[in-house]
């Protein structure tokens, strides 16, 4: 609905007391609506188990490897990112790497599951920041193939 505020507010963006609000053409129209509880699925659940096991696997990689991520990531925004956009975070990137290798292989990639160990054990693409980049899980950035630090 069109909502109208008083004392010469003429749009506002957010929340208050269980409504949202929103600003459109050019702040000179409010629309407000009810705020309601998104409905969480089992998809939710699922994404959830996995980011939560793929934030336990970062936490457990080894120093070196964080490093090489962190200076890809800052590479990548660098080189891939658009000045108006903001640059991915080295966690960010890789939820997008090990992403990518579960799309490559999903009869053998549970990521909600998968630890530093499985990763090793399997050979992953996964295992250093070069070969994940020349895998295709990564954009590639210059100087990629320095990134040599394994995962363990």
């Amino acid at each position: 609905m069109k909502v109208i505020f008083k004392y010469g507010i003429k749009t506002y963006s957010g929340t208050i007391d269980d409504m949202v609000y929103g600003s459109f053409r050019k702040d000179e129209l409010c629309i407000g609506r009810e705020y309601v509880y998104p409905t969480i699925t089992a998809d939710n659940h699922l994404k959830g188990a996995i980011v939560k096991n793929l934030a336990s696997v970062y936490h457990n990689v080894s120093p070196t490897y964080l490093q090489n991520l962190k200076t890809y990531a800052l590479k990548n925004g660098q080189e891939n990112v658009p000045k108006d956009k903001l640059i991915p975070s080295c966690f960010s990137m890789f939820l997008v790497m090990m992403f990518a290798w579960f799309k490559s292989d999903p009869e053998h990639v549970d990521l909600s599951t998968v630890t530093v160990a499985d990763i090793v054990a399997l050979d992953a693409d996964v295992q250093t920041i070069a070969s994940a980049v020349t895998a295709g899980f990564l954009p590639h950035i210059s100087n990629s193939a320095d990134l040599t630090s394994g995962i363990q």
